[in-house]
């Protein structure tokens, strides 16, 4: 089985283009899961790319891992800045010269929000502010940011359009809420071009699987390669729209260079159009990885209590990121899990041994 689907030809075709004429981006977030493969297929690409990050979430090991897969010649491209976006003067340094910014910093996690929603106003709408001004300061060019679809809120309707959203039901999706509003006024007032786009369960390799906050498909992958028990929140029943990580890095190339004027100042569902329940997601994952370890295909699932601040269902339309965008997901989810399983496996199994 292929682990892709087709390729947008519109990404085809800015891949090409970026070879040609390189610029300069920033990545906020860098070490983080999303922002080093921004950062990777930049260098891939051969552009110029300025990395950003205080590892509050990120870490060294994911700038380390990006490092090995570019060529030298790419990674002499790089450079690394440490630094916080709840320091105004750092965002300034960071988008000196820059072209492009690809704003990925922020402190996700609803379960986080609940539990300190103070330190997540503080990162993901102050810091977000201090971007804003610095990148519009510095010039840049356009401003691609990390939205999501927990902005939808109690809107029970799927699958979600951009236009119709409810009210926000944890901190984190107050924040996210907040981000676009800064972006929409600073495009009023200041003319400044950005584009959101708004996340939906995204995953695949450098995913953290450690924590209390950390996404399902890496935190239950490792579970199951170590023989631990996975724990299902709910009936199993609550569904989200799984996003391959190829298709959150095609939405943010797409959005930072598109051409179309209509394209620009607007938010985007990022996903695949699907919608694939908790119960499903775990029977993807028994039995894929027992293609590698046949020991795991017996493994049954508990059930514990629904999770505070969740939605019940999610799945998005990209019929608007497909017309304005040109996105078309290269993997939806089985393809997505097929592509990252090796990853996953030789990352988990090696931390479990080292423990050892």
């Amino acid at each position: 089985m292929s682990s892709r689907t087709a390729d947008s030809p519109a990404f085809a075709a800015l891949g090409r283009r970026l070879q040609t004429q390189p610029a300069r981006w920033l990545v906020t977030g860098s070490a983080g899961f999303i922002g080093s493969h921004l950062v990777q297929a930049l260098l891939g690409l051969g552009q110029s790319v300025v990395g950003l990050d205080n590892f509050a979430t990120g870490h060294r090991r994911n700038i380390d891992e990006v490092r090995a897969l570019v060529a030298p010649e790419q990674w002499l491209r790089h450079r690394f800045i440490e630094a916080d976006i709840r320091d105004l003067d750092a965002c300034h340094d960071a988008c000196r010269d820059v072209d492009f910014v690809l704003h990925q910093a922020a402190l996700g996690s609803v379960p986080r929000s609940l539990a300190n929603p103070v330190l997540t106003n503080s990162s993901n709408v102050d810091g977000f502010l201090n971007m804003l001004v610095a990148a519009r300061d510095a010039g840049v060019k356009r401003f691609v940011y990390a939205a999501s679809s927990s902005t939808y809120g109690d809107h029970q309707a799927l699958p979600k359009v951009e236009e119709c959203i409810g009210r926000p039901l944890s901190p984190y999706a107050v924040t996210k809420l907040v981000n676009e509003l800064y972006a929409e006024v600073f495009a009023r007032c200041y003319g400044f071009q950005s584009i959101g786009l708004r996340y939906f369960n995204v995953f695949g390799a450098r995913q953290d699987p450690e924590g209390a906050y950390a996404a399902v498909i890496p935190r239950w992958t490792r579970a199951l390669l170590l023989g631990e028990q996975v724990t299902i929140n709910g009936d199993g029943e609550t569904s989200r729209d799984f996003c391959f990580i190829d298709n959150a890095v095609q939405a943010n190339l797409l959005a930072a260079c598109s051409d179309d004027a209509a394209a620009v100042n607007e938010v985007y569902n990022v996903a695949v159009d699907g919608r694939t329940s908790l119960n499903r997601l775990f029977a993807i994952l028994r039995d894929t990885l027992s293609e590698i370890h046949p020991e795991v295909s017996s493994a049954q699932a508990v059930y514990g209590d629904f999770r505070a601040g969740d939605v019940r269902h999610s799945q998005a339309d990209i019929g608007k990121a497909r017309r304005l965008l040109g996105y078309q997901p290269s993997h939806r989810l089985e393809e997505g899990v097929r592509a990252a399983m090796p990853w996953y496996v030789s990352r988990f199994a090696v931390a479990d041994e080292v423990r050892r």
